[in-house]
């Protein structure tokens, strides 16, 4: 399962430079935890980083290839591949200061 979030043009599937944020989710099928985290990565991202991000999730069962190669442990794993620098976030994604945290974000100015 693949799928991309809005790109900085509103499409969906496009990597955009332009969309500022690219990031992927690892998760492990459809596990509650794993729909928890793509919930909460996907009202995160539409809260603080509208028209700026793209998202892609990954199904670690479909393309562990994919995995290995961004060293993916655990799941749910949020990877920041851009802007720099390359952040690792672990689970369910439910603790927003965290999240914003990692994704370098004030709360409030996204």
């Amino acid at each position: 399962m693949t799928s991309r979030g809005p790109t900085a043009k509103g499409g969906r599937g496009k990597r955009d430079k332009a969309a500022g944020y690219l990031l992927r989710l690892y998760v492990t099928g459809a596990t509650a935890r794993s729909v928890r985290a793509i919930q909460n990565i996907q009202r995160i991202c539409e809260e603080h980083l509208r028209g700026r991000y793209t998202l892609e999730v990954v199904d670690l069962y479909k393309n562990i290839d994919q995995a290995r190669a961004d060293q993916i442990l655990a799941a749910p794993t949020l990877v920041k591949r851009s802007p720099p620098p390359l952040r690792h976030l672990v689970g369910d994604l439910s603790d927003d200061a965290k999240v914003l945290a990692g994704l370098s974000l004030t709360p409030g100015l996204g």
